[in-house]
């Protein structure tokens, strides 16, 4: 019977895996990376967050220059370097960041010939699964084989949506991708949530979008809707995700209230 408890906690404290990801580009992705990641520390889960953009902004966004990270989920991959030799601490206690390097341009063209190797980084992570109650990954605006890699490590996704014109035009080909991953790589891959951002009340079509998706996706959109903001657009300039920039903003507000409802949603409300 002991035996039984400690495998049922163990299985309880081994963390989850959340990939962001739509190959369209400027949809708020890293913005919600950074700022759900966050939101969750300080509400003192252990948190990671896991740059695989080679843009490396997640990696900026929390005060780090990518030109001076030594050691990056690049060489996790690549390499086989263990994580914890390339983690960063961030200055909130509960926070985490594995970086990115520009080098993962070449990731791509470097591991074609390698075996099982849309499957590098779920190898990384799960060495340090059980060290967090998050990984967050920030996935690149493509279907490349990195963003292949991360939603095959991934046990959940998000898909930010911007509340714009075209803003569900490739939402498909990325729903199909899902399909084929969950098919050959990830079978245990979930749709976590589709959620809205950039959203502005005062424009008739973020309301149509709004209006569209969630009928369209009525189960798996998220309430929260992420607003247009300027702290929100100001917070990585200052290396600072909003919430310590500015922690009364309705950009703050909005991803504490996203960190809430996916932790109602896994059963993990303290």
């Amino acid at each position: 019977m002991e035996l039984v408890n400690s495998l049922n906690n163990d299985c309880i404290r081994m963390g989850k895996i959340i990939a962001i990801a739509n190959q369209k580009g400027g949809v708020g992705k890293t913005t919600s990376a950074i700022n759900l990641a966050a939101s969750l520390a300080v509400l003192e889960y252990k948190t990671l967050l896991v740059d695989a953009d080679p843009q490396a902004n997640s990696t900026s966004g929390l005060g780090l220059n990518p030109k001076e990270v030594k050691l990056s989920i690049y060489e996790c991959m690549v390499d086989g370097v263990h994580p914890k030799e390339a983690i960063v601490k961030n200055d909130l206690a509960f926070l985490n960041i594995l970086p990115s390097h520009i080098d993962l341009v070449g990731a791509e063209v470097e591991m074609v010939n390698i075996e099982r190797r849309e499957e590098k980084m779920r190898d990384a992570l799960y060495k340090i699964k059980n060290d967090y109650d998050f990984i967050i990954i920030d996935c690149s605006p493509s279907l490349g084989l990195i963003t292949i890699n991360s939603l095959t490590a991934a046990d959940s996704l998000i898909i930010p949506v911007q509340c714009e014109y075209f803003a569900l035009e490739g939402l498909g080909k990325l729903l199909n991708t899902i399909k084929i991953i969950q098919t050959r790589l990830n079978p245990n891959l979930e749709i976590e949530g589709i959620l809205l951002t950039l959203y502005d009340s005062r424009t008739s079509l973020g309301n149509q979008v709004v209006e569209e998706v969630r009928t369209h996706f009525k189960s798996i959109a998220f309430k929260t809707i992420v607003p247009r903001n300027v702290k929100l657009s100001e917070a990585p300039s200052f290396g600072l995700p909003v919430i310590v920039h500015d922690a009364e903003s309705k950009g703050a507000i909005s991803y504490l209230n996203l960190a809430h409802e996916i932790l109602d949603k896994n059963g993990m409300s303290k």
